[in-house]
């Protein structure tokens, strides 16, 4: 009788698969609830005032996801028929179905995104009118960064680029949106609070659903005004939620226990692309990898980026590709050092010339 052996799956399409952990799934049983469309969710509450204050934000408004984060604070800052400013590669721009054109009635413009993540000022400054009182043209509204950068590899935004930013943004008369859906991964990589890359937007948000492993969840914070807004709109999008604790109870565990622990997630990344970087066939800079996104190419002329992800997941290896046959492998906390050496296992003996 013989026997199968049966290998788990390393799963680096994204940190999205993330799963609760069993602190998360206990916080849920136990959470006090109520209808947070009435505001009365006790764990909701708690939630957005936990969010605002590590943030550095008078208030926050949790919802269901990033997308409707974004497409929420977009359209509370912005009137119809205004200019929002993004870059080029940002997922609000890429990735999030043109919501804020379709839903909030403004102009996306695109600014063309250094392979470091910025948008430059003077991009910035070409990307609007000289006459901003001009009728033909869309009046100025927001500007919106991304941090960190999923596109350009998980690249974090410092918060000295970031004050130049608002700096820019206030000479405009324009607020400034922080894009964070991975913004704990940025602080950690650059050693530094993450109110030091909050503190220069008007509203930012955050996902707790990346690679801090909450089921569900975005949180967009800002001043009360903008936040209560915020509530508004998502109602208006069908995110208004009833007992919405349940949700709320592992973000909370989220928060205060899964921040810290990302340093190892970049170790990994680190880990990963360095194997990489020594496999024939594989072309990549590990000096770019700050954070837990790997970005690399196939240049074996046997594979296509398609034949590759296939037969990486015949191996149990599961990739994504973002985009003109760019991979991506993105750690998190299902991933461990012993995974990554598997992975790099396995992509050498696929890329073996033999």
């Amino acid at each position: 009788m013989t026997s199968t052996i049966v290998r788990t799956t390393v799963e680096l399409r994204s940190d999205t698969f993330t799963r609760p952990t069993p602190e998360m799934m206990a916080a849920i049983a136990r959470a006090p609830l109520g209808d947070d469309v009435y505001g009365e969710d006790p764990t909701a509450n708690e939630l957005e005032e936990r969010a605002a204050e590590l943030l550095g934000k008078p208030a926050a408004c949790l919802l269901p996801s990033g997308t409707m984060a974004n497409l929420a604070a977009i359209t509370a800052h912005c009137p119809r028929g205004s200019k929002v400013l993004v870059g080029d590669q940002s997922d609000i721009y890429v990735y999030e179905a043109g919501g804020a054109s379709v839903c909030s009635g403004v102009v996306l413009e695109p600014v063309r995104t250094e392979p470091d993540g910025r948008l430059p000022v003077h991009r910035l400054a070409a990307a609007l009118p000289e006459d901003p009182d001009d009728p033909q043209f869309a009046p100025p509204g927001l500007i919106s960064v991304e941090n960190s950068h999923n596109r350009c590899g998980g690249v974090p935004l410092s918060g000295a680029y970031l004050a130049e930013v608002a700096e820019f943004g206030r000479r405009q008369g324009m607020a400034v949106h922080l894009d964070g859906a991975r913004l704990f991964n940025a602080a950690v990589a650059l050693g530094v609070p993450v109110t030091e890359l909050t503190r220069h937007a008007d509203s930012v948000q955050v996902c707790l659903s990346k690679g801090l492993s909450a089921p569900v969840g975005s949180v967009v914070a800002g001043d009360r005004e903008f936040v209560d807004r915020v509530r508004r709109i998502r109602k208006m999008l069908g995110g208004g939620m009833r007992q919405a604790g349940v949700i709320a109870a592992a973000g909370i565990v989220a928060l205060d226990t899964m921040v810290g622990r990302l340093a190892e997630d970049h170790a990994n990344a680190r880990r990963l692309a360095d194997g990489l970087a020594g496999i024939a066939g594989i072309e990549i800079d590990p000096a770019r990898v700050r954070t837990n996104i790997v970005m690399f190419r196939v240049v074996d002329d046997r594979f296509s980026h398609e034949s590759f992800i296939a037969r990486l997941a015949d191996a149990g290896v599961r990739l994504a590709e973002l985009g003109r046959g760019q991979l991506r492998a993105v750690t998190h906390r299902h991933v461990t050092a012993e995974d990554v050496d598997r992975v790099l296992t396995e992509v050498a003996a696929l890329l073996d010339p033999a």
